[in-house]
């Protein structure tokens, strides 16, 4: 194609106002679905992988090989070192933001007269801040390196035992060596996750205390975080070739939540059965119109054909044509589809809670690179497939015939 074609094709479309303007409003109106479809579901991925991740789990987690599948059964069989030079590596490590150990830790915990078992962790509270930004206190305070006997509960947990932050409660666990050791402390405050089964049964404690509690010095996992989570394989890639021992096994987070692997499948496979659906709708479209130009301007298509006009420039012009309504139509759609999506993200779309929460929140639209440029590709692709036809069709007419077609 060159100038002098898409200029005639840019005369034709306007030569059809009307019926352009209608192909051109359905080519914009599918690239908006698309946009804010395939935004959505882009926000729900990014929601749901930054809320696990910022709340506890990380980008990376670095345990020794076989904790995660008999950990649960041995806990004190795979702890690692409360110090080492590992730990100071991976913390110096390039991309890394923090390195927070951990201590599960799980056992009775008392008030008064009321006992109940609890799942909780040990945890630094500075390092922590880096790897569980969202962990939302509703009462009292978070943990301080400064309260080494202070703890924070769940909100279930807090109601079912009646403490307030101030309250003394006194905790129990079996330590490494088998015995039962009990520990006292202070509760600081009360966190919700909105998970109403964690809520009802977690705590929170300095990871001095637990150790304490559990006669141990180590810790079961070091919870890597990183500056972006798009670059958490390449991390993970030289994690793994740095740290070649036996000593470390480094997991992401997508090996460890394999629920969001689940749903990146199922909303996918949906928005391609959306995608599919737009398309046809395209190519029916503008196959139709490009159709009905054909026929009207047959006289026409035999005149250049008489004078020497080539068949295959018969295509190139309809083919044109074709791909001016596209960029037209997917320039419009993209201004419309970005402003109506800022507008909708700015007030938000009511979602109920989740399975497993207690209170629902508001969702976006998250257009990304990725979502406009898949939008605006399908538009100008099928638009440029629905235009092969009709173009066949005209460089097919016979001259003799198609001349005499307006007499």
């Amino acid at each position: 194609m060159d100038i002098a074609d898409l200029t005639l094709a840019m005369r034709n479309t306007l030569r059809h106002g009307m019926r352009s303007a209608i192909a051109i409003s359905a080519i914009s109106f599918s690239v908006i679905a698309l946009l804010l479809a395939g935004g959505f579901i882009e926000w729900i991925f990014w929601a749901t992988r930054e809320n696990v991740i910022q709340t506890g789990m990380g980008h990376i987690r670095a345990v020794k090989p076989g904790y995660l599948e008999s950990g649960a059964a041995e806990p004190f069989s795979y702890l690692l070192p409360a110090t080492s030079a590992e730990l100071s590596a991976l913390e110096a490590a390039p991309e890394v933001k923090g390195v927070a150990p951990r201590l599960s830790a799980s056992g009775l915990i008392s008030h008064g007269e009321t006992t109940l078992s609890f799942t909780g962790e040990g945890v630094d509270p500075e390092k922590d801040r880096l790897v569980n930004q969202y962990l939302q206190i509703r009462k009292g305070s978070d943990l301080s390196a400064l309260d080494p006997k202070g703890i924070i509960v769940g909100e279930g947990l807090a109601a079912s035992l009646g403490v307030q932050p101030g309250d003394q409660v006194t905790l129990l666990a079996t330590s490494a060596s088998g015995g039962i050791n009990a520990v006292e402390g202070n509760v600081r405050g009360v966190f919700w996750t909105g998970v109403k089964a964690f809520d009802d049964a977690a705590l929170r404690m300095p990871i001095g205390m637990s150790r304490e509690l559990l006669r141990v010095s180590g810790s079961h996992i070091w919870v890597i975080s990183l500056d972006r989570t798009e670059r958490t394989q390449a991390v993970l890639d030289q994690l793994r070739s740095q740290f070649k021992s036996d000593s470390l096994q480094f997991v992401p987070w997508f090996e460890l939540f394999d629920f969001y692997n689940k749903t990146v499948a199922l909303l996918s496979s949906q928005l391609g059965v959306v995608r599919t659906m737009i398309g046809i709708i395209i190519v029916l479209s503008i196959s139709n119109m490009l159709i009905m130009n054909v026929l009207e301007r047959t006289g026409e298509i035999g005149t250049l054909m008489a004078m020497g006009t080539r068949r295959r420039r018969i295509v190139r012009l309809f083919l044109s044509e074709g791909l001016v309504l596209a960029l037209a139509g997917a320039a419009l759609g993209l201004l419309v589809g970005l402003v109506l999506a800022h507008i909708i993200s700015a007030v938000g779309i009511p979602m109920p809670p989740p399975p497993g929460r207690s209170e629902g929140h508001s969702a976006e639209i998250l257009v990304t690179w990725p979502v406009a440029g898949g939008a605006v590709v399908l538009a100008i692709g099928t638009t440029l497939l629905a235009s092969l036809y009709p173009a066949w069709k005209a460089s097919r007419l016979v001259i003799v015939d198609a001349l005499r077609h307006n007499r």
